[in-house]
């Protein structure tokens, strides 16, 4: 398998210091990916050295993120990955794009948190994201809402000139999750060049949209650079 590496974070997995390991390669070129380093390539790695980084972090961590990229391209060894942290008792969590319905089925029974992108309103895949999995993201995140042992994030990254309120507006009346995430676009580093003299949307104007959507989902945070995480 390749990665892009390992971190400990406090912020990938709310209230818990977790092992993040990015996996590398994704089917998806979202123009506005600020990890387009890891599309294609990463650096090689085996299970056996990422089991030893877990047991080497262990004494102070709380939780296994694997993010990415896209990691359920690697979803046997990702598997594995997930037994192995809850054998020593760690939480873990996925980040994913939604893409592969039936390989996040298999892991869900191992993953106590899963975070899916909602990028779009389902049927608007093709035309921002290039590629028409919207009704492939839509069957993962209701197969994690049948998890009953999962917490499931729906998160979506505010991109202005691919997004509308109304999108996010009509992206809050079609999913389900235990939480909604608004985050704000950075332009640094995106995969589309066009995007990078695009502004970050303001930390109020998230705001503010946020609280146009709290009467559809009862749960809602922005996560800005200003101000970090901040619930609505």
């Amino acid at each position: 398998m390749e990665i892009g590496g390992t971190i400990i974070s406090s912020v990938e997995y709310t209230g818990k210091i977790a092992l993040v390991i990015f996996m590398a390669k994704c089917p998806l070129r979202c123009p506005y990916c600020h990890n387009s380093e890891l599309l294609e390539n990463g650096e090689k790695a085996t299970l056996d050295e990422l089991f030893e980084t877990i047991d080497d972090s262990v004494d102070y961590i709380d939780a296994v993120v694997i993010s990415g990229g896209e990691p359920l391209v690697h979803s046997n060894e990702v598997i594995e990955l997930l037994k192995y942290s809850k054998s020593l008792n760690l939480k873990t969590k996925i980040d994913t794009s939604g893409c592969y319905p039936k390989r996040l089925e298999e892991i869900l029974e191992y993953t106590d948190y899963i975070a899916i992108d909602i990028k779009v309103p389902f049927e608007k895949y093709k035309k921002v994201i290039g590629t028409d999995v919207g009704e492939k993201v839509k069957k993962s995140m209701e197969l994690a809402n049948n998890a009953p042992d999962t917490f499931v994030e729906c998160r979506t990254t505010y991109v202005p000139t691919l997004l509308t309120h109304e999108d996010i507006k009509v992206i809050a009346h079609e999913i389900q999750c235990d939480l909604y995430t608004l985050q704000q676009f950075r332009s640094k580093d995106v995969l589309d060049e066009n995007l990078e003299g695009i502004e970050s949307p303001n930390p109020h104007e998230l705001k503010k949209l946020a609280r146009e959507i709290k009467p559809i989902l009862s749960n809602v945070k922005i996560k800005t650079a200003e101000f970090g995480e901040e619930y609505i």
